[in-house]
């Protein structure tokens, strides 16, 4: 079993859910609620795991914040 990282917002204007996983080419995708993204993800990257071996660019590494004044 593979884990992989998503980040996910939310678009103020449509109020549809995003998400992508950091440095997979191809894996994003977006949906009304949250459990139809995480379905949505999961199908999109078992896709791309199917059809090739991934090059990955980036490697998810977190979050930070950061404070201003």
């Amino acid at each position: 079993m593979k884990t992989f990282t998503a980040v996910v917002e939310k678009d103020m204007d449509t109020g549809l859910y995003m998400g992508y996983v950091p440095g997979f080419p191809g894996a994003h995708s977006q949906a009304e609620t949250l459990d139809e993204l995480q379905m949505n993800l999961r199908e999109v990257i078992e896709m791309l795991l199917e059809d090739k071996n991934p090059t990955f660019t980036t490697e998810f590494v977190g979050q930070d914040k950061i404070n201003i004044g």
